[in-house]
């Protein structure tokens, strides 16, 4: 019984005349008509960091025809001096925020943002962190010859640096990273815009530390 209805049931789907179901063709993105005003309007509306990826699959441009048009707007920017705001570039992310110069009449309005105020412990730390990254607190110690507890929770307090994870190792030990925040703060558009290091200011680095230590020991 099973065999006839499974040998009827092929006839019947041999008959019938069944063509594959057409793929539909995927949506092209219409080009944005102004895609300056689109940026503008998508960069002021977001607030924080966008991505460049993001904002080329808006607007209906290439990654790269994208990146042309941030070039124009910034430059426009920058040259008109009735202009208050400006564009900065953050690795593969744009966002759009207030000159330098008008920090004078934002305060008068806004909260006065915290000062930053970096110790040379932190900006060693920083530093060897920026350039090692993604590092381990381990290895940033081994690098300095003393314990970068207090500076390293410093910096993560101001959003220069982040947790990117853990080691896989025993222990599993986290590994700190560089934020957008500090790309913002020391004005580069990405970690390959450091200035190369020094061999020997790492070995500046470890002595400074030795100072610290003995000043320690003194007090």
């Amino acid at each position: 019984m099973k065999k006839d209805f499974e040998e009827s049931f092929k006839e019947n789907i041999d008959e019938m005349d069944i063509q594959p179901a057409e793929e539909e063709p995927a949506e092209e993105v219409k080009k944005a008509e102004h895609p300056e005003a689109a940026i503008c309007a998508i960069l002021f509306a977001m607030g924080d960091s966008v991505e460049i990826k993001k904002l080329s699959e808006a607007i209906g441009y290439s990654e790269d025809e994208t990146r042309e048009i941030i070039g124009k707007m910034k430059a426009k920017y920058e040259r008109n001096k009735d202009f208050g705001l400006t564009i900065v570039e953050l690795d593969n992310s744009v966002q759009m925020c207030s000159k330098t110069e008008m920090y004078e009449y934002l305060i008068k309005v806004a909260k006065i943002p915290r000062n930053m105020h970096l110790s040379d412990t932190a900006l060693e730390t920083l530093s060897i962190i920026a350039y090692k990254q993604p590092v381990t607190r381990a290895e940033v110690e081994k690098i300095r010859g003393v314990s970068c507890d207090h500076p390293i929770n410093r910096l993560l307090e101001f959003g220069l640096i982040t947790e990117l994870g853990r080691l896989n190792a025993p222990g599993r030990p986290l590994l700190f990273g560089t934020t957008e925040q500090f790309l913002r703060s020391f004005g580069v558009k990405s970690i390959d815009d450091l200035p190369d290091i020094a061999p020997d200011r790492l070995e500046e680095f470890k002595k400074e530390a030795a100072e610290e230590i003995q000043l320690k020991l003194d007090v």
